[in-house]
């Protein structure tokens, strides 16, 4: 068994204890800090080099018990040397805001959750920025499910932030039309499963007649299965981001 599929087949686990989550990552190549609000894992590649500008990666986990943790089942599959990425914690979905680990955590869509949302996302940009050497014209959101839909919104709203914005799974926000031209020269990715449940083709024909009345640049790709995280969706991510770095 490789070192990544060792990595996928027995995800870290961490401690609950705030002063000190400890993580089993193999050679440090991840650390979760508590030494800022926002909760996270920050993922560094392998050899990591400080003079080297890196790409970093934002992943917006999907929802319900996943977390930030979700960060490190994928980045092995994605790529362990392109990229330094970090992932932010959801926020509490029902009645419970404790924000604790067994908490059922996502990204809500209300104006109420939105600013925190932006909050946790831009904190983490700068947490990345201030540990590693990150390039700062290629950074990427990409979320998955809840996620991704929530990267698309983000991305809507600053599209100046970020060189592209990946969704896998999650569907295009509806309600912010009049922002749409904002993106028109960011790059998107959406990838979805043919036989999701929550992004049908109906949906998917919906939103690519939505971009191009838009004039986005969006990319779309179907894949075998629902809407679960295949090895070849997150392979493309590791592609159509670096066709983008590399120009």
């Amino acid at each position: 068994m490789t070192f990544s599929e060792k990595l996928l087949a027995q995800p870290p686990q961490y401690q609950k204890n705030r002063e000190r989550l400890v993580h089993e990552f193999e050679l440090s190549l991840a650390s979760h800090d508590t030494c800022h609000e926002t909760r996270h894992v920050l993922f560094s590649p392998l050899h990591y080099e400080a003079g080297y500008a890196y790409p970093l990666l934002i992943w917006l986990h999907g929802h319900g018990k996943s977390d930030e943790r979700q960060l490190l089942k994928v980045m092995p599959t994605i790529s362990m040397r392109n990229f330094v990425a970090i992932a932010p914690r959801g926020l509490p979905e029902g009645p419970a805001h404790s924000d604790q680990l067994d908490d059922q955590l996502g990204w809500p869509n209300s104006e109420e959750t939105f600013f925190e949302t932006q909050k946790r996302v831009f904190d983490s940009l700068a947490i990345a920025r201030d540990k590693c050497h990150i390039h700062p014209k290629r950074v990427y959101l990409v979320g998955y499910n809840e996620g991704g839909t929530m990267a698309f919104q983000i991305g809507m709203r600053f599209p100046e932030s970020f060189a592209g914005v990946v969704s896998l799974g999650g569907d295009f926000p509806q309600g912010n039309l009049g922002k749409l031209h904002a993106i028109r020269k960011l790059p998107c990715l959406l990838s979805v499963g043919r036989e999701s449940r929550e992004l049908p083709m109906h949906k998917i024909a919906r939103n690519m007649s939505l971009f191009h009345t838009a004039g986005m640049s969006v990319t779309v790709r179907q894949y075998p299965g629902a809407n679960e995280l295949s090895v070849a969706m997150l392979e493309d991510v590791n592609r159509w981001i670096m066709e983008r770095v590399i120009g």
